[in-house]
């Protein structure tokens, strides 16, 4: 199948979820025999290649001019999208949220190709409220109505979708993970301890995330400040960038925990799994996710989570970890120390079940086999035709 895949930034260059799951549903589904075309940015790095391949996958990149509010935006896209998108077979647009989606949903419309959308969160934490109650019911439903399949993480995402009047079919299909790169074992990225600091074996609680106010990182550094002294020999590290940073490095300080508080910037996807695994417990207290992949990861690692209780994330993580309020760091401050005073045998009883849970539904092998069955769908090609990702070996 010839599949053109439109996705506002892709992984390496530049980190974060939507990226890397457009990268790794290309990388295998290449392998599993398809032509896979993404249509990207540059992330304004003009020293980018416009073209290569790499993977097993087909790039080409355009010149970003402006990125207002985290939205890439890139005329030259354009006439290209509209041009070349007969001769795909299918078009899968990621995110209703950028410049490149609506288009790219305006140029699927206009030469009448089979088309999904994967809907990675209704909402944008870049952008202001009252900017996304405009933009949903507008262009957002658009984007949306000009596909003939949408694919949502969950079925909170589906049921909102539905109750806004969107007419498009919609299909629940969990976001992937690489569960043999996240996994309890994994070290790729080097050890946690020489991560954080060469001099110190610390133990510590971890966050992974972009630095900006909606995935509460600020939370988390006052409610480990209200522990610090009940546990002296741990940290706290965060693994991220973002625009938030100088203000949170401010806030340890002024908390007078500066020194335990480790800012490790951004890091490839492949050293996560030695941060992470090595934690003793995963925080993530957003005030808003979908189904929030670090939270995955760190449940796949045998790491036992906090984070924000989403209703969406109550049968994932009820009994292998614990939900608190949003935006309430004091009982963020107890679900810490009634984990970090768990003895150690019982957060790895509770990491084993965590990582049972996305092995029965959350790898990537479950991920590429259901969205490749929803393009033959659309496409009404028989499933014989090519060979399902289940069949290979490294589609973990």
């Amino acid at each position: 199948m010839n599949i053109m895949r439109v996705v506002p930034s892709l992984y390496p260059e530049k980190m974060g979820g939507i990226g890397l799951h457009a990268h790794h549903l290309s990388r295998l589904q290449a392998e599993d025999g398809h032509d896979i075309t993404v249509y990207t940015s540059d992330n304004g790095d003009s020293s980018l290649p416009g073209c290569e391949t790499r993977d097993g996958y087909k790039v080409k990149r355009y010149r970003q001019v402006a990125r207002p509010m985290n939205n890439t935006i890139t005329p030259g896209i354009v006439s290209d999208l509209v041009k070349e998108a007969e001769q795909y077979d299918v078009v899968h647009i990621h995110s209703h949220l950028y410049f490149s989606s609506v288009v790219a949903a305006l140029a699927s419309q206009l030469r009448d190709k089979p088309t999904v959308l994967t809907n990675h969160g209704l909402i944008s934490q870049s952008v202001p409220k009252w900017i996304q109650l405009t933009y949903l019911p507008t262009v957002g439903r658009l984007a949306f109505e000009s596909a003939d399949r949408i694919l949502c993480y969950h079925e909170r995402d589906r049921n909102e979708l539905l109750d806004r009047g969107v007419n498009t079919e919609i299909d629940v299909i969990h976001n992937g993970i690489d569960c043999e790169q996240f996994a309890p074992t994994a070290t790729d990225g080097g050890s946690a301890s020489n991560a954080v600091d060469d001099n110190t074996e610390a133990p510590y609680v971890a966050f992974v995330g972009r630095l900006q106010p909606g995935k509460g990182a600020h939370y988390l550094i006052d409610a480990f400040a209200r522990i610090a002294d009940s546990y002296p020999e741990r940290e706290l590290v965060l693994v991220g960038d973002g625009p938030q940073r100088e203000e949170l490095e401010d806030l340890a300080r002024e908390a007078g925990i500066r020194d335990r508080v480790e800012f490790m910037g951004e890091m490839p996807n492949e050293a996560i799994p030695g941060v992470v695994g090595e934690a003793d417990l995963f925080a993530l207290p957003s005030l808003a996710e979908g189904m929030p992949r670090t939270v995955l990861e760190a449940l796949a690692c045998e790491t036992p989570v906090v984070t924000t209780d989403l209703k969406q994330l109550r049968p994932l993580v009820e009994d292998v970890g614990q939900l608190v309020p949003p935006e309430s760091p004091a009982e963020l401050a107890d679900a810490l120390d009634e984990f970090l005073g768990m003895d150690s045998e019982q957060r790895a009883q509770m990491g084993k079940r965590g990582r049972e849970k996305i092995l029965d539904g959350y790898s990537w092998r479950d991920t590429v086999q259901q969205t490749t069955a929803v393009y033959r769908e659309i496409v009404d090609e028989p499933p014989g035709e090519s060979q399902p990702v289940a069949s290979s070996s490294s589609a973990d």
